[in-house]
C-alpha cells in the first residue's frame, strides 16, 4: 500500500467501488457538460462578443446547474422531489467544480478560446470525467457518500 493510501486509510483496488465511482461520475459529466458546452455553443453560434473568461464562467455555472437539475430528476424516480433536490444539492461541489474546471481549461488550452469543434468535445468529456474520479473514489470508500 502507498503512502497516501495508508495516510487516507482506504484501499484504492477495489474494482466494485471504482465502477460505483465511474457510474456517479459519468452522470454528473452529462449534467454538467449539458449545461457547459451548451453555454459555449450558444456563444459560438451567435457571436456575441464576451470575453473567453466570462464565457467560461458562465458555463460552469450553467454546468453546476444542469448537472444539479439532471441528479434531482434523476434521484425523484427514487425519492420525493423535494429529498432528491436536498440530495442533488448536497452532492460534492468539489468534484462538480473540479469537472467542470478541466473540461474548461481543456478547452482553451487546446483552442484558444471557448470553441466547440468536432476533436476538443470528447477530449473536454475525458478530462472532465478522469479529474473528479479519484475524489468521488475516496467520497465513496471513505465516507460512503455517493449521490445515487
Amino acid at each position: 500500500m502507498t503512502a497516501i493510501a495508508q495516510a487516507l486509510g482506504i484501499s484504492w483496488r477495489c474494482r466494485h467501488t471504482w465502477r460505483r465511482a465511474s457510474y456517479n461520475t459519468m452522470w454528473c459529466l452529462i449534467g454538467c457538460a449539458i449545461g457547459d458546452m451548451g453555454t459555449i455553443l450558444f456563444f459560438q453560434l451567435t457571436g456575441i462578443p464576451w470575453p473567453v473568461l466570462l464565457i467560461m464562467s458562465l458555463a460552469i455555472i450553467n454546468g453546476l446547474l444542469t448537472s444539479i437539475a439532471l441528479e434531482t430528476f434523476i434521484l425523484a424516480r427514487q425519492m420525493p422531489l423535494r429529498l432528491a433536490f436536498k440530495t442533488a444539492i448536497g452532492m460534492s461541489l468539489i468534484s462538480m467544480i473540479g469537472m467542470e474546471v478541466a473540461m474548461n481549461v481543456t478547452d482553451v488550452a487546446l483552442t484558444g478560446g471557448a470553441m466547440l469543434t468536432w476533436w476538443i468535445v470528447p477530449l473536454m468529456l475525458a478530462a472532465g470525467f478522469v479529474t473528479p474520479l479519484p475524489y468521488n473514489y475516496w467520497r465513496l470508500k471513505a465516507l460512503g457518500k455517493a449521490c445515487h
